[in-house]
């Protein structure tokens, strides 16, 4: 019978004829015997005889409690789940003939995001004839990402995708 990939081989369904046998209770290696010998011996505790190594030569099965593994393993993956932080995609859009005041403001909010760890992607829509000077909405771009370069770190490289231009910016690492 085939394991799933977080599935554990128990008890009967371990078909090895010699296994690598530990007792978790006390952590205690019993040594390479045939599996029906270890088998017995599990049952002789009332507990279950695990498949934790099965790639290992000869396999490694414990001797434990197969319920209160599988119970701690969930706690354990739902636990590891409430840790993780999702990253957000954020956008600051500017425009090709914007302020220093305007900038700063923008600067700001781009801050923000980036503390919170989220990555921003700075935008310029050229309309009409600024597609002719896309080389001053560059400029833009590239000093705006210099003001924040204490902060962030340039993910993606400026590029042109159709009529925006776009940058993305994560967070530096602490």
């Amino acid at each position: 019978m085939a394991a799933n990939k977080n599935q554990h081989q128990i008890n009967g369904e371990i078909r090895d004829r010699e296994v690598r046998v530990i007792k978790e209770s006390t952590g205690e290696m019993l040594g390479v015997m045939p599996s029906r010998e270890a088998l017995r011996l599990a049952e002789e505790e009332g507990l279950d005889l695990v498949k934790i190594s099965p790639n290992a030569v000869p396999p490694v099965c414990k001797i434990m409690d197969y319920g209160k593994f599988k119970f701690e393993q969930a706690k354990k993956e739902k636990e590891n789940r409430r840790n993780q932080k999702v990253v957000e995609l954020k956008e600051v859009q500017l425009s090709m003939t914007i302020d220093v005041g305007d900038l700063n403001v923008k600067a700001k909010q781009a801050t923000k995001f980036l503390e919170a760890g989220n990555k921003v992607k700075v935008t310029i829509r050229l309309r009409g004839r600024q597609m002719a000077h896309a080389n001053l909405a560059k400029d833009v771009i590239m000093n705006f990402a210099e003001s924040l370069k204490e902060i962030a770190a340039v993910e993606k490289p400026l590029n042109m995708e159709g009529r925006n231009l776009i940058l993305i910016l994560g967070p530096v690492k602490k």
